[in-house]
């Protein structure tokens, strides 16, 4: 079963983006193949210049923990672990100095409005501050663009609000690209573009 047929898409730096369209439209498979946790059967994408089909599995893990960021509904954090340490993580993995993770992290969290919070576990978090905590996790290597998938779809309004709110603030600050699968309209709207998908292919795009 084809479950995209003849996506041309590209996205800008400091672009913020949302992908909409009914379920079963191919919204999250879209997202994970742009985001290379998924490969498509033909076509090909790029990211900074670089071809990411001619990458061998090694370098593609390489080049995603450098270069792109996710956030989920469900923040996937690790519940063993402080705020601080899961932001780490993935700057751990791309084997920078632990100081140098600490310190970016605190920056980031800081920046989430989460000073108070970091020592925090994610059983001691509230909805809001883990999906805050998730997004300086994709945002710790500074990548070139974040892949974000219903990211406020668990959220209550005032959470919701204000996550979409600090997408847009960084964005002025880092210069940061989001690309965001939703069902949210008000997020939807307020959007640089949103893309229509429907049965797997793009209807719109405006």
């Amino acid at each position: 079963m084809q479950v995209l047929k003849e996506i041309n898409l590209e996205v800008r730096k400091g672009e913020i983006i949302s992908i909409v369209g009914p379920s079963g439209a191919g919204k999250t498979t879209l997202l994970l193949i742009m985001g290379t946790l998924e490969k498509a059967d033909s076509g090909k994408v790029w990211i900074d210049e670089t071809d990411l089909s001619r990458l061998s599995e090694k370098k593609l893990s390489d080049f995603r923990n450098q270069n792109i960021g996710f956030v989920f509904q469900f923040h996937q954090l690790l519940p063993e672990f402080t705020a601080l340490e899961n932001v780490m993580i993935p700057a751990l993995i791309g084997n920078a100095k632990r100081s140098e993770a600490e310190k970016n992290a605190k920056e980031l969290l800081s920046l989430m409005h989460l000073t108070d919070r970091m020592e925090h576990k994610p059983a001691q978090l509230s909805g809001g501050e883990k999906q805050r905590v998730a997004v300086a996790r994709a945002l710790i290597n500074r990548p070139s663009v974040v892949f974000a998938d219903e990211p406020s779809g668990s959220l209550d309004s005032d959470n919701k609000a204000e996550l979409h709110a600090l997408f847009f603030e960084l964005r002025d600050k880092l210069d940061q690209t989001f690309v965001i699968v939703t069902h949210d309209e008000q997020l939807a709207s307020i959007t640089d573009r949103t893309i229509h998908l429907i049965d797997g292919k793009i209807a719109s795009m405006k």
